[in-house]
């Protein structure tokens, strides 16, 4: 009878160990789920970031040309002749 108590005490101990490595590793794989969302959080935050600075930027390449510079002239009278066709699309959807 000793040698089957001794077996299931040693089935007994594995089987806490087992559930103490299950409960680190759903720890473990809440934290990783939490830096995750984080990490996405900051990618979002970044990519508005990224946007709002290329079209600052696109603003004062345009601004530069326009003051003078010859660099990217043809793309600033590129860019007017779209906002003028713009206005003109609205001013002819207000007049209908």
């Amino acid at each position: 009878m000793s040698k089957i108590e001794n077996l299931v005490d040693a089935l007994e101990s594995k089987i806490n160990k087992v559930i103490q490595e299950l409960n680190g590793l759903k720890k473990s794989n809440r934290e990783l789920i939490n830096s995750l969302k984080e990490a996405q959080k900051t990618i979002n935050s970044q990519s508005a970031d990224l946007i709002v600075l290329e079209d600052k930027y696109q603003t004062l390449k345009m601004a530069n040309t326009i003051l003078g510079s010859n660099n990217d002239k043809k793309e600033t009278k590129l860019k007017i002749n779209s906002l003028i066709r713009e206005i003109d699309h609205c001013i002819e959807q207000l007049s209908e």
